[in-house]
C-alpha cells in the first residue's frame, strides 16, 4: 500500500511521467451515491464523498480511512496539496434531500438549516470509522451568505430561496478570475440551485469566493445537534455564471491549471428554451464584469465568462458539452489529464460505488473528455 505511495511521490519529485492507474474502484458503500472525488498523486491517495462519509483509499482502491457520523449532505470535495487538506461542502437542511438523509440514517438533526465549508486534515485520516464530530480530523466554517440566500424570499421574483438557492455543493481551489494562473488562491463554493421551471430568476449559477485563511480563523469541530455559527460575516465576492436551467445547480466544480478553465458539472434542467448541457467551462483567464443578470429584471452582478469551447447557445453566451460524467466527481491533474467518477450502484443490495477513470481533456473532442 505505502510502497505505491512512495513511488508516486518519487516520480512526481523527479518530474517523471506518473504511471497512474487507468481505473480505481472505490469498493461498495451503503451510505449514498458518490458526490465527489479528490486525488493526491504526490502521496498516492484518493478521497471520495459518499454523501454521509468521507472515504480515503490508496491508488489501488484499498480503504485506509473513513470519516462517518454525518447527518448532512457532504457534496463536492477538493484536495489542496499546499495545505494537505481536503475541502468540501456540507448541508444540514430539511428539504427533500435533508429529509431523505435523516430517514435513511435514523439520526436526529437540529431544527435550523446550516451550511458549512469543511476541512479534513489528510494526515489525521488514519483509520476506519473515524467520527466527524469527535476525532479531530474534520472542522467546519459556517457560511452566513448561504444561510441567508436559502432562507430569504427572492427580491426579483418574490419566490422562496434567493436565486433559487438550495444550499451548496461544488467546491474548488484556484486563482481569482482574471488574475492569471499565479493569482491569489481562493476557495470557491457554488450554491445549489432548485430547478423550478416556473421562475426565471434561477438560471444563473452562483459562486461565492472566500480566502483560504477562513479555516485557520474560524473552523471549529462540527456539532450537528447544535450547529455553531463561527464563520466570516460575508464572502469576499459573489459571482454569477449564466448556464440556464439546471437541477440542483453545480454538482462538481474543478479548477484546471493546465487550461485555466473551471469545469462545471451539473444535472441538466428542464426548461425548453435551453440546450441542457451536462458540463460547462468558465474561462478563468477573464475577469468577472458587472453585468445585467438575465431573468432578474434590472439586477446586476459580477458575471463570469463561458469558455468558447463546445456547442454555443443563446447568442453564444452559453457554451457547453453533453459529456455525461463529472457530476459525481472530477479531479484535474494539471497536465491535461483528469480523474473522473463513473458511478454505479447495486440496487438489490442498496450499495453504491464508483470507478475513477483516467481521462484526457481536449476541447476538439465532441464531449471534451475521453478515457486514457
Amino acid at each position: 500500500m505505502r510502497k505505491k505511495g512512495v513511488e508516486y511521490r518519487k516520480n512526481f519529485l523527479e518530474g517523471a511521467d506518473m504511471n497512474l492507474p487507468k481505473n480505481i474502484f472505490s469498493g461498495n458503500w451503503k451510505e449514498g451515491h458518490v458526490q465527489g472525488i479528490a486525488v493526491d498523486t504526490v502521496r498516492g491517495y484518493v478521497y471520495y464523498s459518499f454523501t454521509t462519509i468521507l472515504l480515503k483509499t490508496d491508488m489501488e482502491g484499498n480503504a485506509i480511512a473513513t470519516v462517518e457520523n454525518l447527518i448532512g449532505h457532504l457534496g463536492c470535495i477538493a484536495f489542496d496539496s499546499e495545505n494537505n487538506r481536503v475541502y468540501g461542502s456540507l448541508e444540514l437542511k430539511h428539504d427533500s434531500i435533508g429529509a431523505g438523509i435523516v430517514a435513511r440514517t435514523g439520526k436526529a438533526l437540529a431544527e435550523e438549516n446550516a451550511f458549512y465549508l469543511v476541512s479534513f486534515d489528510a494526515d489525521k485520516l488514519t483509520r476506519m470509522g473515524m467520527d466527524a464530530e469527535k476525532d479531530g480530523a474534520m472542522k467546519a466554517v459556517y457560511l452566513r451568505d448561504v444561510v441567508s440566500d436559502y432562507s430569504s424570499t427572492d427580491e426579483s421574483s418574490g419566490r422562496p430561496h434567493r436565486f433559487g438557492c438550495s444550499g451548496i455543493d461544488g467546491v474548488s481551489v484556484g486563482p481569482v478570475f482574471g488574475s492569471g494562473k499565479d493569482g491569489a488562491r481562493k476557495i470557491m463554493v457554488a450554491e445549489g440551485i432548485y430547478g423550478e421551471i416556473d421562475r426565471t430568476d434561477n438560471d444563473h449559477q452562483v459562486l461565492l469566493q472566500y480566502d483560504l485563511s477562513i479555516f485557520d480563523a474560524y473552523a471549529e469541530p462540527l456539532q450537528q445537534l447544535c450547529p455553531h455559527h463561527n464563520g466570516p460575516e460575508k464572502c469576499e465576492e459573489r459571482y454569477f455564471f449564466y448556464t440556464g436551467n439546471t437541477n440542483w445547480g453545480i454538482q462538481n466544480l474543478e479548477y484546471d491549471s493546465h487550461s485555466g478553465y473551471w469545469f462545471v458539472a451539473v444535472y441538466p434542467g428542464e426548461k425548453t428554451e435551453f440546450e441542457h448541457f451536462k458540463m460547462f467551462a468558465i474561462d478563468g483567464t477573464v475577469s468577472a464584469k458587472q453585468s445585467k443578470l438575465e431573468g432578474r429584471g434590472a439586477e446586476k452582478g459580477m458575471l463570469l465568462t463561458s469558455a468558447k469551447i463546445g456547442v454555443g447557445q443563446k447568442e453564444n453566451r452559453i457554451y457547453g458539452s453533453h459529456f455525461s460524467r463529472g457530476s459525481t466527481g472530477i479531479a484535474a491533474l494539471g497536465d491535461g489529464r483528469f480523474y473522473i467518477s463513473f458511478d454505479g450502484n447495486i440496487p438489490e443490495e442498496k450499495l453504491f460505488f464508483t470507478n475513477v477513470k483516467l481521462c484526457r481533456f481536449d476541447a476538439s473532442f465532441p464531449d471534451w473528455f475521453c478515457e486514457e
